[in-house]
């Protein structure tokens, strides 16, 4: 019998790089504040990936003029989604729903670890209740 493990890391397919599609992403994604972050995001079509989702996580370097300072958000950032991810792609993998999302961090100094923890699960449970809106059409008006 074999246990299913599941695994929690950030390959390169789940992240965004595209230039392309982030470009389309801030032109035509939607988006939504939860401080320190501002996240934006759209529904994408990607039949071959195996990956619900694909994340990009950009610091200010007016606010952040040290890379230091920057790659370290970033860091905690990213481990943050990593950690957290999975059940999240689970609801999206249900509601055959692929996005791309894009964490931009608005804060002018490093917030501790387990606030950021805490801020992206805000953010996927804000994100789940987006998809579910996506998911499902418009109703017409009477």
């Amino acid at each position: 019998m074999r246990l299913a493990i599941k695994t929690y890391s950030f390959n390169t397919e789940e992240r965004l790089k595209s230039r392309k599609l982030i470009e389309t992403l801030f032109r035509e994604g939607k988006a939504f504040s939860v401080f320190p972050y501002r996240v934006l995001f759209m529904r994408v079509d990607h039949p071959g990936s195996k990956y619900p989702a694909q994340a990009g996580f950009t610091v200010s370097t007016k606010r952040f003029p040290h890379a230091v300072d920057r790659n370290r958000v970033k860091r905690l950032t990213r481990e943050c989604w990593r950690l957290q991810k999975q059940p999240f792609y689970d609801y999206l993998a249900e509601h055959s729903c692929q996005l791309a999302i894009f964490f931009i961090y608005t804060d002018k100094k490093i917030a501790p670890y387990p606030l950021l923890q805490e801020k992206v699960s805000v953010i996927l449970k804000k994100l789940e209740k987006e998809v579910l809106k996506l998911a499902l059409p418009d109703k017409p008006a009477l």
